[in-house]
């Protein structure tokens, strides 16, 4: 059994019993990372995409924690349901009159200047799109009763048509219910998934709250389906659901609604990276999580970084999440020609079957493929030797693709890398530069499977001054599951007149909330006193069409809207009415979970024990005969220089001939970057 030591782990309790375990389903690998009796081992499996719950149970079974264990799991099934369009035939009952709306959304044109582009097809098709007589007013009265008869009709329809979900969204249901509860009721014995709006979003914008609802329905019968196999299997263990929010939610409400899971496995690995790092006294953050598929990022200024403004596949999803910024750039990215006969990487993946063409069965160049080739994997030393790589088979397929390109095989290697570094480099202007924020006032903190491989050039080519790599950087996502506080958001929409609203009154609809949060935390099994609640406020001048979230201060209000404003947009209207639109809080509890343990100074600035060997490796279009490191034997304090490959079981470090790097008292290697 591989199970291996993550540096600078231990319990906060070292009596705890109970196991914990982090387990992250991505498209490549499945990672299971287990807490027990004081230390931790770690385990890397390839995912099953025809049963993604297989790999869960295998990697679970085997690293030994499938009973009697506290299990936080973060899956990529709800989104890659939404992003293939394999979710449930769903149907839609919403106002008469208002069949279309899922189709028709804000009319945003996404790629202005495209002569060509279409809207991506709608998850439901007319046909299954059903408006019912009634209506509520903007202040919740009802000025139209519900029609009995077609509900009835419109259920008949739904059942003839074999629909296995259905989405419910009706016109200020946010503050009146009472139809959508109607409907529920009628539709009981259908025995299908029914989400309603006024549960999922019980916010204004009847659109993005109709999309959230429709995403919810479209994958619920999938995800519910998948965990529920899951949790049968694991009786009599504790599962938990990694939310996009950065914290974790109970696996009933998960299968309710599984739209607040879409982006758990990147929430993870930010949670993971944050806890690191500020551990090692880093604060500004940039993550880097580059997977097998794709690439998250992240800026941390401060806390978490929520957003209500996210996009699946062309649909605003607007429950509140982390701020992560998503690219088709991973390790399994797959590289091809243009009809122009431009080198493009990704955003296809060739996943874990057949894999890149060093697993031995892909037929397609993919990044993982050119690092192997320029050396910079180490085929001897991939998951621990426990995963042997078949280099042979690179020097046909390169030499092939490389005649049709007009470079040498080195070339085409290095290109491939080049043109996954651009697309990751644009991802972090994205959050960074584009926002305001200087990289060079930042740390970037680089873990997933091949995120080690690229960190240092991206570094250099963002002039950001360091990379933090923590121990096991290829699982930092699972690890990150079990260091996350279980966390509940609630809003409430309220369209109030700044200047017409006291901070009293306020607090008054605050408490009402932090209530009904307080209720369902002690049923999480929290003490009122363990509950942590803050609050927010989505405000804007009047007659804006989009809000800014504010984080409560009663004594000026206005003026942190403001400062947020001019941040954002570049400039604020001092002076001008704002309104109120929602009022949000956060619930958040934190269970009992694994802390960072310090260790003493022992290396001898030349890791002499750590030397693997010695092997080429290609930087910058030149050859270097390189140190290979294993990682394992790295003591904190010692130093290095590249040319380097850094070896582990989770992950692969390139060293360039540009990074210096030591070993930090936690574990972490830090790499200091010259600057051009």
């Amino acid at each position: 059994m591989m199970r291996e030591k993550i540096p600078g782990l231990q319990s906060w309790e070292v009596t705890m019993s109970t196991m914990a375990v982090g387990v992250d389903t991505g498209g490549t690998f499945t990672d299971v990372v287990l807490f027990k009796n004081g230390r931790w081992h770690v385990h890397k499996l390839l995912s099953t995409q025809d049963d993604p719950a297989r790999a869960v149970l295998e990697g679970l079974g085997h690293i030994g924690g499938s009973r009697s264990s506290q299990i936080v799991h973060g899956s990529t099934v709800a989104t890659n349901a939404m992003l293939e369009r394999k979710g449930a035939r769903t149907a839609i009952i919403c106002n008469h009159g208002f069949e279309d709306l899922i189709e028709i959304g804000r009319q945003n044109r996404a790629q202005l200047y495209n002569l060509y582009y279409s809207k991506p097809e709608s998850l439901v098709p007319r046909e299954l799109r059903f408006g019912v007589p009634g209506r509520m007013d903007a202040q919740g009265v009802q000025i139209e009763p519900l029609d009995a008869e077609a509900l009835t009709a419109i259920k008949q329809a739904v059942k003839s048509e074999d629909v296995q979900s259905i989405a419910v969204c009706l016109l200020f249901s946010y503050l009146n219910p009472d139809h959508e509860q109607m409907i529920f009721k009628e539709l009981a014995d259908l025995k299908v998934p029914v989400s309603l709006s006024h549960e999922i979003l019980p916010e204004f914008r009847e659109f993005e709250r109709l999309s959230t609802t429709v995403v919810n329905a479209y994958v619920a019968p999938k995800m519910s389906g998948y965990l529920q196999r899951i949790k049968d299997s694991l009786h009599p263990s504790q599962l938990r659901i990694m939310q996009s929010n950065g914290g974790s939610i109970s696996v009933e409400q998960a299968m309710r609604e599984p739209v607040r899971t879409i982006l758990s496995g990147p929430a993870g690995g930010v949670v993971g990276a944050v806890s690191t790092a500020r551990a090692a006294g880093f604060e500004r953050l940039i993550t880097l999580d580059m997977g097998g598929t794709s690439t998250d990022v992240c800026l941390i200024q401060e806390d978490l970084p929520l957003s209500t403004e996210a996009f699946l596949s062309g649909l605003p999803l607007k429950v509140p999440m982390l701020d992560i910024h998503t690219v088709g750039a991973g390790g399994g990215s797959i590289a091809r020609l243009d009809p122009g006969g431009a080198l493009r990487v990704g955003p296809e993946s060739a996943g874990s079957d057949p894999g890149p063409v060093c697993y031995g069965r892909g037929k397609e160049i993919t990044v993982t493929d050119a690092h192997l080739y320029l050396g910079r994997i180490r085929p001897e030393s991939f998951l621990g030797g426990n995963m042997i790589l078949d280099s042979k088979r690179l020097e046909r397929i390169f030499a092939q693709m490389s005649r049709h390109c007009g470079l040498d095989s080195v070339q085409l290697a290095e290109g491939v890398l080049a043109v996954a570094d651009t697309n990751m480099e644009r991802a972090i202007r994205v959050i960074s530069v584009e926002r305001g924020y200087d990289p060079r006032d930042f740390t970037l903190v680089s873990f997933g499977g091949a995120g080690g491989l690229h960190c240092a050039g991206l570094a250099r080519a963002l002039s950001i001054p360091r990379v933090l790599a923590p121990g096991n950087p290829g699982v930092l996502s699972a690890l990150g599951m079990i260091l996350a506080d279980v966390v509940k958001d609630y809003s409430l929409t309220v369209m109030l007149p700044r200047q017409d609203t006291t901070p009293d009154a306020l607090d008054k609809l605050f408490q009402d909330m932090e209530g009904q949060a307080s209720r369902e935390m002690v049923r999480e099994g929290f003490k009122r006193s363990e509950v942590v609640i803050s609050r927010f406020l989505d405000m804007r001048y009047q007659g804006q069409s989009f809000e800014i979230m504010v984080p409560w201060n009663p004594v000026e209000i206005s003026r942190g809207f403001e400062e947020l404003h001019l941040q954002k947009y570049g400039h604020k209207h001092s002076g001008r009415q704002t309104e109120i639109v929602n009022l949000r809080i956060r619930a958040i509890g934190s269970p009992h979970k694994p802390g960072l343990q310090t260790q003493a100074q022992a290396g001898t600035n030349a890791p002499q024990e750590a030397v693997a060997g010695r092997a080429k490796v290609v930087f910058g279009g030149r050859e270097y005969f390189a140190r290979i490191l294993n990682r394992k034997l790295l003591q904190p304090g010692d130093e290095f220089r590249g040319p380097a490959v850094i070896t582990e079981y989770t992950s692969t470090i390139a060293v360039p001939p540009f990074a210096a790097g030591r070993t930090d008292e936690l574990g972490n290697i830090i790499l200091e970057i010259d600057q051009e």
